[in-house]
């Protein structure tokens, strides 16, 4: 019997070269100066008495300088004679448990030790009202019943929908804080909805809540925190849209129009909700977002570490690898879908032995005869998206050359004994 190991074994890897991309590079230099500076323009000590427990909000994404604004924002909060505690603000992620979600954060360096803060995790949770159409909207328990919330989070465009508000404090207040009971609630009426959802929860939320500030940044195209915004509770819904469309325009791509072959070495939820940015990929997991590169062939190869073998993302692959499917946490990466409503995004794909057949599957069906017109480029992640790796066709496609640099001559991509990608 003819294998698939025998119908990929003669298929020719296009060469690569490395590329530099360049994106906006502009950061804030002493983030923890100007986020105290912030602190103190808005007034937020007013809100903040002796001895009343503030809650400060934790999210499960590996955000740029989280653990050192988190650590600044306790440290605030303390000199202003309150008692700060982080409550992980992160929806089903973590395996929807108390421990599951503290995990989470260690993982990204929020520990009790360095924040100097404890980190009260339950996922029971407060009903404090119901939206318009009648949904119930839930809280932490813990944050509900402390003196004061400040939000924390970082605003981007989501991967799976398109609205005034995307990911950011008003997704914080209606999905993280909501724990799993909550975030399942808001995603009831699938993505096509939540834009408005996550706008009517989180207008209850700012009536009900003691909200007493929100700290929120935005990253450029490097991964850096490019700009930070404290805001007081009532101008959140007025200025997360305008920064929201900051953040657009800033952030990393992969230069090109169309791709015949794009390989991501991992996928993972401290990379992206969705294991990957579906923005950077072009391929969605739901009809609520559009944008991005046309891809027509699309590979994994690994998950991250972080991610504790949720491998939310991997539905809008066509290939991944043997290795990538055995670290593969299907009650947590389900969980995950289900909470979300969208099984589209844990659908397993096509499981080849290697790395190196995932490669020889995409070139095969991509639709491309002449491997030098191939346009191929692999990157390690969407996170990641500064030195890529590109074939000949695909550099020669860029339209835009000012904005990348080859860094080294074309070379023949190596695989280790068992079909390991070794770039």
């Amino acid at each position: 019997m003819t294998t698939i190991s025998d119908i990929l074994k003669d298929i020719e890897i296009p060469k690569v070269m490395k590329i530099k991309q360049e994106f906006n590079d502009k950061k804030v230099d002493h983030i923890e100066k100007e986020l105290y500076k912030q602190f103190l323009e808005k007034n937020i000590k007013s809100n903040i008495k002796k001895g009343r427990k503030i809650a400060i909000t934790a999210g499960s994404r590996g955000i740029s300088k989280y653990k050192e604004i988190m650590k600044v924002t306790v440290d605030f909060v303390k000199e202003c004679g309150g008692e700060p505690f982080l409550v992980p603000s992160m929806g089903s992620h973590g395996g929807a448990t108390g421990m599951g979600q503290v995990k989470v954060l260690n993982d990204l360096g929020i520990t009790e030790e360095y924040i100097g803060a404890k980190i009260l995790s339950s996922m029971d949770v407060i009903e404090i009202g119901k939206t318009e159409k009648n949904l119930p909207v839930y809280i932490d328990k813990n944050a509900y019943y402390s003196d004061g919330i400040i939000l924390l989070n970082r605003i981007k465009m989501h991967t799976s929908f398109r609205g005034k508000y995307e990911s950011g404090l008003i997704k914080m207040l209606a999905i993280g804080l909501a724990k799993r009971k909550g975030a399942d609630m808001t995603h009831r009426l699938r993505y096509e909805n939540m834009a408005e959802n996550i706008i009517s929860v989180g207008k209850v939320c700012i009536d009900k809540l003691n909200i007493i500030g929100a700290v929120a940044t935005i990253e450029n195209g490097y991964n850096q925190v490019s700009d930070i915004f404290v805001l007081n509770k009532y101008e959140i819904l007025e200025k997360e849209p305008k920064i929201l469309e900051k953040s657009k325009h800033i952030m990393a791509k992969i230069y090109l129009d169309e791709i015949d072959v794009l390989i991501v070495k991992e996928i993972g939820k401290d990379i992206s909700g969705t294991g990957m940015d579906t923005n950077i990929v072009g391929r969605f997991h739901t009809n609520a977002a559009s944008g991005g590169p046309k891809i027509i062939k699309l590979g994994l190869l690994d998950i991250s570490e972080k991610s504790d073998g949720n491998a939310n993302g991997m539905g809008l692959a066509d290939f991944i690898s043997k290795k990538l499917y055995n670290k593969i946490d299907f009650q947590y990466t389900y969980l995950n879908a289900i909470t979300s409503t969208e099984p589209n995004s844990v659908k397993v794909p096509m499981v080849l032995n290697s790395d190196k057949e995932v490669f020889q599957a995409c070139i095969k069906l991509c639709g491309k005869l002449d491997i030098s017109e191939i346009k191929m480029v692999i990157i390690e992640n969407t996170k990641n998206l500064n030195e890529v790796f590109m074939s000949e066709a695909a550099f020669k496609s860029i339209s835009n050359k000012n904005k990348v640099k080859i860094t080294s001559n074309l070379i023949n991509i190596e695989f280790d004994k068992d079909g390991n990608c070794m770039l």
